[in-house]
């Protein structure tokens, strides 16, 4: 059973501020401290891309240069978003049992503590509408809570999933400390303030 931080990602074909990866629309990419520069270039872009909003008059006016305006909303704006979250799969059989859906992002990982030690239960978006519940010592994950005859549903010893969320969030980190290190190659200008904003787009400490 894997458990692993995934990004949503989208073709980028047009992009040009920074070298990327080719990618499709509507997939994932799996983050950890494997990613080659361009995948690392792929998921900076996309964070910074979904959070390209006009930020708030208190955060000051946008950039008119390109990459500065590109990175506004990211250096900007208080609370960060990155769309995805962590997927289960069973490698063994290739099912997957919890599939970040619409709405889920990886800002909110924190999510599956709260099934571990608080609520017991949690969703991660919807379409698929999965879901972890913890039932006594076991957690149960269902791909799709709104059609669970035939969904997939497995239960896992509660220290299983709680090593599986403590290797996840260690593959965030390990991508953290990636991403710090690409920037200073690839915006030395902005190496610094980019590591912080990934790091509370991802729920990370800045030094983690």
């Amino acid at each position: 059973m894997v458990m692993q931080p995934v990004l949503e990602i989208f073709a980028a074909d047009d992009f040009t501020l920074w070298p990327v990866g080719e990618h499709k629309s509507y997939g994932y990419l799996v983050l950890d401290g494997k990613l080659t520069p361009a995948e690392v270039g792929t998921a900076v872009m996309r964070i910074a891309d979904y959070n390209d909003f006009e930020p708030e008059e208190e955060h000051g006016p946008c950039p008119t240069d390109p990459l500065g305006a590109f990175l506004h909303g990211l250096l900007t704006m208080p609370d960060l978003l990155a769309a995805g979250g962590f997927r289960v799969t069973d490698n063994a059989t290739d099912t997957v049992f919890v599939e970040p859906g619409c709405c889920s992002g990886l800002e909110t990982w924190r999510d599956w503590l709260e099934v571990l030690d608080g609520s017991g239960c949690s969703y991660f978006g919807h379409d698929p509408s999965s879901m972890a519940e913890r039932v006594g010592d076991t957690v149960r994950l269902t791909l799709d809570a709104h059609a669970k005859d035939d969904s997939p549903v497995i239960e896992l010893p509660v220290d299983q999933v709680r090593a599986l969320v403590t290797g996840a969030q260690q593959d965030l980190r390990d991508f953290l400390g990636l991403a710090g290190t690409w920037a200073e190659q690839h915006l030395p200008t902005y190496a610094a303030a980019v590591t912080v904003a990934l790091a509370r787009a991802l729920d990370l400490g800045p030094t983690q």
